[in-house]
């Protein structure tokens, strides 16, 4: 309870809300620093701030709400009126969200004593986080309209609701307990719950475009609120494995002087400086209007990997201290839950095999996403002219790194325009390389593969790496 009234005291929650609606307006970058500062004393505080200040639904009513749902819900959301969550994954369908079988029937039903136009919405969500004290539930749905009410589409698609927890027929399960971290987590169940249209996320206008919102914005908690949390822990495990190693003692020596403790260390204070690099870079990202959706992912796997590597030195050099569970063992708690943060937002081990290159290849890529979006044109010779366009430009950008990426192997990168002193030039070139190697496999690995490439998950994987 002290914790929940401190941060609606200091509008934790309403930390990226905009100031009109009663929030504090901060940025991506300050709303990194604050994940971080409070990861480095609780996890569970961090991840109690992070997630209605990430996914939602916040974020995606500043993005895509109307109105009238901005003004309804985003001073509730600020002030801590109104606690968030938002459940997407269930039982059958957890990183393949477009496989969920979670729907709503458009249909009539009374709502506020009002016979209006809405769905009937059936769910089955498990893993959600704030789910057990959420007053206000955002769902991932897909929604069919078989008597025709809204249009001649049958199948509208994955669409977005705001569900408030009152609502017949919606149910809170029994808390999940992760990993003996204990954050507020658990499943929502309902069947045949009337949710009107204008609980739409976005009104009716979005209906159906679901998928689009949800990958812009798993953008942020994948760019901002799991980098954070993951940058606060390695600072505070290098802080206190440090201090502990300088005054725990043996054979009449600090232990932080023996050198495989000064290898620990040292990985520590690396991995804690790299970690802190990427999530800062990330949130800058966010916080000058760009929508980084695989550097995010990027950030997301490397920072979470790297701080389960920090968490094990720290348990080593701790030693009995660490494993031995207690008010004094700081450590313990960190270790067990750090699995945690690998599975959410995307299980690391798919992050890896199929979404940072799978993703990549097409959305960094200068030609391919105009080739897809011309070959879409209604316009037949519109469709020919720009598809021809992109066509040619990706056909010279192919042979420019190919010629590139052999000069480049023959002399080392010794050569060629770079920006920065004579020293730091060298680390240019060679990043122009590699670049440049990158860029020709990609495009050789499409040519090739095409479709296929994406049930290739090791070379996937390592094209990731």
């Amino acid at each position: 309870p002290e914790i929940w009234d401190y941060c609606k005291k200091h509008k934790f929650f309403g930390l990226n809300i905009p100031v009109e609606y009663g929030g504090l307006g901060f940025s991506a970058l300050m709303n990194h620093k604050v994940i971080q500062k409070l990861a480095s004393i609780s996890s569970v505080l961090s991840s109690t701030v992070g997630v209605p200040n990430s996914l939602g639904p916040a974020e995606l009513l500043m993005h895509y709400g109307t109105d009238e749902q901005k003004a309804e819900y985003l001073p509730r959301l600020a002030d801590g009126r109104d606690v968030p969550c938002f459940a997407l994954t269930g039982p059958f369908a957890g990183s393949d969200a477009t496989s969920i079988p979670d729907y709503g029937i458009v249909c009539m039903g009374e709502w506020n004593g009002a016979n209006v136009l809405g769905f009937r919405l059936t769910l089955n969500k498990r893993y959600i986080t704030l789910a057990p004290v959420a007053t206000l539930i955002g769902v991932a749905f897909r929604m069919y309209d078989p008597d025709g009410l809204l249009g001649d589409k049958k199948d509208i698609g994955i669409s977005l609701a705001l569900v408030p927890r009152d609502t017949p027929g919606l149910e809170i399960g029994r808390r999940h307990f992760p990993l003996n971290s204990p954050f507020q987590n658990g499943p929502i169940h309902g069947k045949d719950v009337f949710v009107p249209l204008s609980q739409l996320i976005g009104g009716e206008d979005y209906a159906g475009r679901g998928w689009q919102m949800l990958m812009e914005c798993l953008s942020i908690g994948r760019s901002i609120t799991l980098p954070s949390t993951a940058s606060g822990g390695a600072k505070i495990g290098a802080i206190v494995t440090g201090a502990y190693a300088r005054i725990r003692k043996q054979f009449g020596l600090s232990v932080g002087r023996f050198e495989g403790v000064e290898e620990a260390l040292a990985r520590i204070a690396g991995k804690a400086y790299a970690i802190s690099a990427l999530s800062q870079a990330t949130a800058a990202a966010v916080a000058r209007g760009e929508n980084p959706a695989v550097p995010s992912t990027i950030a997301k796997y490397h920072c979470t990997e790297m701080a389960r590597e920090v968490s094990r030195d720290v348990m080593d050099i701790h030693g009995g201290k660490g494993i031995i569970l207690g008010p004094r063992n700081y450590a313990g708690r960190g270790w067990q839950a750090t699995p945690i943060m690998i599975t959410v937002e995307g299980a690391n081990i798919m992050t890896r095999s199929l979404m940072i290159f799978g993703q990549g290849a097409i959305l960094c890529h200068p030609w391919v996403m105009k080739e897809m979006k011309s070959a879409q044109l209604a316009d037949p010779v519109e469709r020919i002219d720009k598809f021809d366009d992109a066509l040619f430009g990706h056909i010279g950008f192919a042979i420019s790194n190919a010629v590139r990426s052999l000069w480049f192997g023959l002399t080392g990168a010794k050569f060629g325009a770079a920006p920065g002193d004579e020293y730091t030039r060298r680390f240019y070139r060679k990043l122009n390389r590699y670049s440049a190697n990158l860029a020709l496999m990609a495009d050789t690995s499409m040519l090739l593969l095409g479709g296929k490439l994406k049930f290739k998950e090791s070379l996937s994987g390592r094209l990731g790496d």
